[in-house]
């Protein structure tokens, strides 16, 4: 009996893992993938922006080479486990095959968790670690052995090490569950156990902010002053359901609803409304606490597969193929499975159709691609270009050379593939690369990135633009990209390097 229980959520993660192996590695390295793959090979405690945990495993996966495929397989792994856990979810609701094969293709055709899934991002490990705390605290309230608080904890400290946002599922989720009379599982010396275990498993990142005066909280700052687009509260829930897809945000609802209208599940259903408006009050970006709607997606499948046991005139083939078809409809939007032009074309008409525009989270002309796929475009060609401009140098001021680029994701590009051409590491002001310096370089022969060698400080003798970088599908603000050479620095690079600092 035992074995039949877990085997069907292994067969729904291993299709979900053997499609994400096989269409993740289109188009190529997203700009957030190469500075983890970067960061990763600095190993540290913690960095300006991230924990430590995404990093780590992106330059992991390219210890034997470069290969976007094994960087892909990551999250692919990330989104079987996910996926497994919602089954296991769907079980203990008391949900049958049908309810956990639904929950399971919500999960995947979601486009917002298809992407967790097809993208290392920081909150690809949350895709596995969130619903996996929810379903622990689950089964404690239904009598399970009360050391199931340390899986709790770890799972939230592991968490906390991919990305911070997990404090606030946290809060929500014990929240949740102290407005309940569920809070009778806090009865345990094995809660504090678990807390304490999840405490000591993100202290290390802790101390690194401290060490370093908590640049993340200046970044998010900064972040919520210019960079990123701050919804409204309706806008932000509209958003949701943009990047659950429509069709399968009903099934969301559905569990949201059965939960809440259920006294021993109700605390998910808080847990959930708690967690969706400190994001709104706190004006995260919309897709924050995705990683929470795998739980809402199992809760949801054990409703519609007790009313199509009963209904006459809905199948459950139907629903499972109208979910299908609303997944297939989407799916362009969350992995790379069409050309460039194709989708393009492709993605005009259907926002079109939704009457929606571009969702964008921060504020830059948009690409018509979107920013996650134009993002993955032209940083080879980045190298190249700054790698062609090297080349002109004499071997002298080769060895000596400062390469700066605007930001981490041409800085992380040129490190990641520069190294055939023997480029020097890039230097940025932009968060962890501020923290990495100049390299001792001088500044006195500059290879600027998209800058202006600092004309409005006259900071160098001489400069010229010795190259133009541009890429048809790249973001509009990395295409046309001047790269400048400058000569004879006015003051030593050192002195001026405070004043590049850009934590946002």
């Amino acid at each position: 009996m035992r074995t039949r229980t877990w085997l069907l959520p292994a067969a729904a993660a291993a299709v979900a893992f053997a499609v994400h192996a096989a269409l993740n590695p289109g188009y190529g390295f997203f700009r957030d993938e190469l500075y983890f793959i970067i960061c990763g090979r600095h190993p540290a405690l913690g960095y300006v922006d991230q924990p430590p945990l995404v990093p780590l495993l992106a330059a992991l996966s390219q210890s034997a080479g470069v290969s976007l495929f094994a960087l892909r397989l990551v999250p692919a792994i990330f989104c079987a486990a996910s996926i497994f856990v919602t089954c296991r979810i769907v079980q203990e609701l008391e949900g049958g095959g049908f309810a956990q094969i639904l929950a399971a293709a919500a999960v995947f055709f979601a486009p917002v968790l298809t992407t967790f899934g097809g993208i290392l991002s920081t909150d690809t490990p949350g895709l596995w670690l969130w619903p996996l705390a929810a379903l622990l605290v689950l089964r404690l309230t239904r009598g399970a052995d009360p050391r199931a608080w340390l899986g709790v904890g770890a799972a939230l400290g592991i968490a906390f090490q991919s990305k911070y946002a997990v404090v606030f599922f946290a809060a929500a989720l014990l929240a949740g569950v102290a407005l309940t009379p569920e809070r009778r599982i806090y009865r345990t010396p094995w809660f504090a156990a678990g807390m304490l275990l999840g405490a000591a498993i993100a202290l290390p990142n802790v101390v690194w902010q401290a060490a370093h005066a908590f640049p993340i909280l200046e970044l998010l700052r900064n972040g919520q002053h210019g960079k990123n687009v701050v919804l409204a509260p309706g806008q932000y829930l509209l958003q949701q359901v943009f990047l659950l897809n429509p069709v399968l945000t009903i099934v969301a609802l559905l569990g949201l609803a059965w939960v809440l209208f259920r006294a021993p599940l109700r605390f998910l259903g808080y847990a959930y409304l708690l967690l969706l408006a400190a994001m709104i009050a706190l004006h995260g970006k919309d897709y924050y606490p995705a990683d929470v709607y795998p739980y809402l997606f199992a809760a949801g499948a054990v409703p519609v597969e007790r009313w199509t046991q009963r209904a006459r005139f809905v199948s459950r083939p139907a629903v499972l193929a109208i979910v299908t078809a609303a997944g297939m409809w989407l799916l362009p939007f969350a992995l790379p499975v069409m050309s460039e032009a194709h989708f393009a074309q492709y993605r005009a008409h259907v926002l079109n159709a939704l009457g929606a525009k571009p969702a964008e989270s921060e504020h830059h002309k948009p690409s018509p691609l979107g920013q996650e796929y134009a993002d993955m475009h032209g940083w080879p060609q980045l190298a190249g270009t700054v790698a062609g401009v090297y080349a002109t140098l004499s071997p002298q001021d080769r060895a000596r050379v400062a390469i700066v680029a605007s930001n981490y994701g041409e800085a992380a590009a040129i490190d990641f593939f520069g190294r055939p051409y023997g480029l020097p590491p890039a230097l940025s002001g932009h968060n962890q690369y501020f923290l990495w310096g100049t390299h001792g370089r001088s500044g006195d022969v500059l290879i600027d990135v998209g800058g202006d060698c600092g004309a409005g400080a006259h900071l160098f003798r001489h400069a010229e633009r010795a190259a133009t970088f541009s890429a048809p599908y790249s973001m509009p603000y990395e295409s046309d990209l001047p790269i400048m050479l400058c000569r004879g620095i006015k003051r030593p690079l050192a002195t001026v390097w405070p004043a590049v600092k850009m934590y946002i």
